[in-house]
This record gives structure tokens, sequence and C-alpha cells, in this order.
């Protein structure tokens, strides 16, 4: 199959290699065509616009990092609406604003052209090794279509309805649970480091006993080993998301206290000079509120 991707940031790139060593022809774009070049060495054609991409491609994927890239990339100059085959569909993986995904949504409808949100769960490593979990939305038919193309990239589909902007809120709810759950572990580990034990001693614990999940797991041995410096996602990705929710919470009428604490958490890490380190370095704010000092 024909597959385009747009976006080659870590996630996109990882995905992206992922559906090459499945054999599938692959056109690729970036913005900074550096980020190309591994792709390029696996194959992959790299053009010149999104709208070439989507010239050679039946399914086009894009992974950006917020609305203004998407919607530029998705219907700007040389968009990948301006070059989308008769027949051809575009599954959007970014993290969007639901503003956004109903922009997408509605965009490519007035212009005939197929389109599905495939949100996923995981970082890079998941990615490259085809263990994502992937939340997708859409009309059937176009879901049916992209299904062979998404559990190459995911161990688990769910399908979260027929309206697109319904898997981007179910991304950005379970992205708030994972900040929140940070926000918890920080408390935890912080309250425990000032009576003497431990966080290495806590975390096993915790994850030996009822709190086992991947969010327990992966991301309190990071907090435990303070491994801010090498971001899979960055504090300004975290704010931007819980921001996002927070949208959406205002938009529907429900109240979000528990995200409006992790946002200050993050606003703080942003202000303390932590802005490109990773999300979990907001248990320093936890541990600096506390007396505790850098370990």
């Amino acid at each position: 199959m024909d597959i385009g991707f747009v976006g080659l940031g870590a996630m996109g790139q990882a995905m992206a290699l992922r559906l090459r060593k499945a054999g599938h022809t692959l056109t690729v774009w970036n913005r900074t065509r550096a980020k190309a070049d591994l792709l390029e060495q696996s194959g992959a054609f790299v053009a010149e616009t999104p709208a070439q991409l989507a010239s050679r491609s039946d399914i086009v994927f894009s992974m950006l990092f917020d609305d203004a890239t998407t919607e530029s990339a998705s219907f700007g100059a040389q968009g990948i609406a301006e070059g989308l085959r008769d027949g051809g569909l575009h599954i959007c993986c970014s993290t969007l604003s639901l503003e956004q995904a109903r922009r997408l949504r509605d965009g490519h409808a007035e212009r005939g052209q197929a389109y599905v949100t495939a949100n996923v769960l995981g970082r890079p490593p998941a990615a490259q090794d085809g263990s994502l979990y992937v939340i997708a939305a859409g009309e059937a038919l176009q879901i049916e279509r992209a299904m062979p193309l998404l559990a190459c990239l995911g161990q688990k589909v769910f399908i979260a309805g027929s309206d697109p902007v319904q898997a981007n809120l179910v991304k950005l709810s379970l992205n708030f649970m994972i900040y929140s759950t940070i926000e918890q572990m920080a408390e935890v580990f912080t309250i425990n480091e000032k009576l003497g034990t431990d966080p290495a001693l806590m975390f096993e614990i915790m994850t030996d006993s009822f709190y086992t999940a991947p969010v327990h797991r992966n991301y309190g041995k990071l907090m435990v080993a303070q491994d801010y410096d090498q971001p899979g996602a960055p504090v300004t990705l975290g704010l931007k998301d819980v921001a996002m929710f927070l949208a959406a919470g205002s938009e529907q009428r429900v109240p979000l206290p528990f995200a409006s604490v992790t946002r200050d958490r993050l606003l703080a890490s942003i202000a303390a000079g932590d802005s490109e380190r990773d999300f979990v370095v907001l248990q320093e704010r936890v541990r600096q509120e506390a007396g505790l000092k850098p370990r």
C-alpha cells in the first residue's frame, strides 16, 4: 500500500519506520528536512510538500505538534487536502483541541475527502515495536480500511465512535490521567522521603502490590531515577495537553479541578526553567514546596 507520513518528530518517525519495516511503500514529509534522513535511508521517498506526499499516497498519516501545525499541513497552501487522491484517506494521530479536531473533520468532509482520527498512547519505543494503544474514530468503512495499518502500529485498537472528535477527547482525557497520576506519585514519594523512606523502596512497594499499571511502572521509574533530561515528552507538551483538556471541560460544562492543579504544576516547572525537560520533572515542584533539595 502507498502510505504517506507527515510529521517526523520522535513519535512520527518511530511510527513511520514501523510502517516502512512492515513493507509499505512510504512517502514522508517534515518541515525540517534533516529529520527525514533516516526514513530516506530505509527506502522512503521524501516529498517537497504535504500536497506532493498526498498525491503519491492512498492513505496519509499526520503526527504534528499542535493545532497550528496540523491546520497548516492539512489545509494550508500545498497542504494534504490539495493533493489527496480521489478516495484518499487522511488519518490524523496528533493530540489536538476539540475545535481543531472539528475543523479537520468538517474541512475534509466539505472537500469530499475521507478522514479518521487515530490517537495513540505510548512513547517512541512502543511505536518502534508496534505496542502502542490506538484510539480511533470515524466512519465505519474508513476505520475498516485503516485497520491493517493501525494494527501494525498498536497492540490493541479501540474504536471510540463514528465522530472523529470522540477519539480526540478520549486521548486528552487519558493524557490528563497520566499527568494527574504523576502528581499523585510525586506527593507520595515526597512525603515518604521526608520521613526517611527511599523513593526507590516506595516505588517497589507500589508496583509490586496494587499499583501495577504501566503508568505507575514507567513514569514512576523515571521519577525515582530523576530522569528528566531525555524527554520522551517535554513539559511544554504536557501543558498544551492539559490546557486543551480544560478547554474541553469548559465547552462541555464539566468542572475539572484536578486538571487545574496539574496545569499549575506544569506552569511552575516552566517558570523554574524546566520547559524542555521531561514532564515527570513536575515532581521537583512538590519536593521544592516540601523543603527538599534536588538529589
